[in-house]
């Protein structure tokens, strides 16, 4: 997924390289995902959701995306780290991540400690089933 047509070319160059033909790619907009309601098990965004234009708008969207008990995995360099060579406009605190996903209904589970310079934030939709 993403909003410019031009990496999702590169994208499937690449796959086809490699031979990977169980790949869909979806062109996004600046509000939404553009996928298909209560379908999607795991969203993966590593270095990405801080430069949303819209992010409330696109969190939604991915909110209804996700089937029940669907998971959210962000990855953003630590805010909270200030020896971090990145610009604070890249970076985020974990405070923040979670206010913002927990305003469009998403549930933190935890912040892995894998990654010496970035948080490895996860959330879930709740499981209505249950």
């Amino acid at each position: 997924v993403d909003i410019q047509p031009e990496m999702l070319a590169r994208i499937q160059k690449r796959a086809a390289k490699a031979g990977i033909t169980n790949l869909k790619l979806v062109l996004a907009t600046e509000k939404s995902p553009a996928l298909p309601a209560n379908t999607i098990d795991l969203v993966l965004m590593v270095d990405a959701y801080h430069e949303f234009v819209c992010p409330r708008e696109v969190m939604s969207a991915v909110y209804e995306s996700l089937a029940p008990g669907g998971k959210v995995v962000l990855s953003e360099y630590r805010a909270e780290g200030p020896a971090i060579p990145s610009l604070r406009l890249h970076k985020m605190s974990e405070q923040q991540v979670r206010r913002e996903m927990a305003a469009v209904g998403l549930e933190f589970v935890e912040n892995g400690d894998l990654l010496p310079q970035q948080h490895f934030l996860i959330f879930s939709k709740a499981d209505e089933t249950l």
